[in-house]
C-alpha cells in the first residue's frame, strides 16, 4: 500500500491471475467536478467464492485539473494530490482484462457507468461489452422497509464497514451489499441476483 501526499492509501489493481476467476467486481469513481469525465479515484472490489478477495483503490490525473470546492469537500482529493498521478488510459490497462464475463457491481450504477463512459470517449478508448448491476435497486429489493437505501443507509443496516467516497471503500461495501442481499436469498452468488430480483441488468 502507498499513501499520495495528503495521506490517501492507494492500493494496487492486481493482474487477473492474481485473483483467479471473479463472479462480480465492484467499480466506484470519484470526480473531481460535475463533469462525469473528471473521474480522479477509482475503486474496485472484486468478488469470488461468496466473498471480497481484493480490493484496490487509484488517484487519477483528470484530462482537466480544475476540482471544484464542493467535489473537494466530499472526497477530500485535490489537484495537488493527483498532478502526478497517471491519467486514466494507463490504469484502464490494467482495468480491463479483469472485465470479461464478470458482472459489474456499482450503486448508483446510473452515476458510475456514465463517468466511464464518459471518460472512454474523453480518451477515444473502446467501450467493453459488460453487464451491470445496480446494487441501490438490488437493496430496494431485498431491503424495502429501509427508509433510504444509499450507500451509507444500507451499509450501516448490514454491518457493513464504510469510509464513504474513499472508492476502495465504497467499491467493497457495493460488493459487500451485493453478497449480502444473494445470502438473504438463498442464491447460489451474486451473479444470481438479476434474474430473481427480476432486474434487468444495463450494459456499459
Amino acid at each position: 500500500m502507498k499513501r499520495s501526499g495528503a495521506g490517501i492509501p492507494e492500493t494496487p489493481i492486481p493482474r487477473p491471475d492474481e485473483v483467479g476467476a471473479v463472479s462480480a467486481i465492484a467499480i466506484d469513481f470519484e470526480t473531481a467536478s460535475t463533469s462525469r469525465a473528471s473521474a480522479c479515484a477509482v475503486g474496485l472490489a472484486w468478488v469470488a467464492n461468496d466473498r471480497v478477495v481484493h480490493t484496490a483503490h487509484r488517484l487519477i490525473r483528470p484530462p482537466e485539473l480544475r476540482f471544484d470546492p464542493f467535489a473537494i469537500s466530499i472526497h477530500g482529493i485535490r489537484p495537488e494530490m493527483v498532478v502526478d498521478k497517471p491519467e486514466f488510459p494507463e490504469i484502464w490497462r490494467e482495468i480491463a482484462p479483469h472485465l470479461g464475463g464478470a458482472l459489474l457491481l456499482a450503486h448508483n450504477a446510473a452515476f458510475d457507468m456514465s463517468v466511464l463512459r464518459a471518460i472512454l470517449e474523453v480518451y477515444g478508448l473502446p467501450r467493453p461489452t459488460v453487464r451491470s448491476l445496480c446494487t441501490v435497486k438490488v437493496a430496494r429489493h431485498v431491503w424495502p422497509a429501509l427508509p433510504h437505501h444509499r450507500l451509507p443507509d444500507v451499509a450501516g443496516h448490514l454491518g457493513i464497514r464504510l469510509h464513504h467516497h474513499n472508492a476502495a471503500s465504497d467499491a467493497g461495501a457495493c460488493a459487500e451489499i451485493a453478497l449480502s442481499a444473494a445470502r438473504a436469498r438463498a442464491l447460489p452468488g451474486v451473479t444470481a441476483l438479476p434474474e430473481h430480483l427480476g432486474i434487468v441488468p444495463g450494459w456499459l
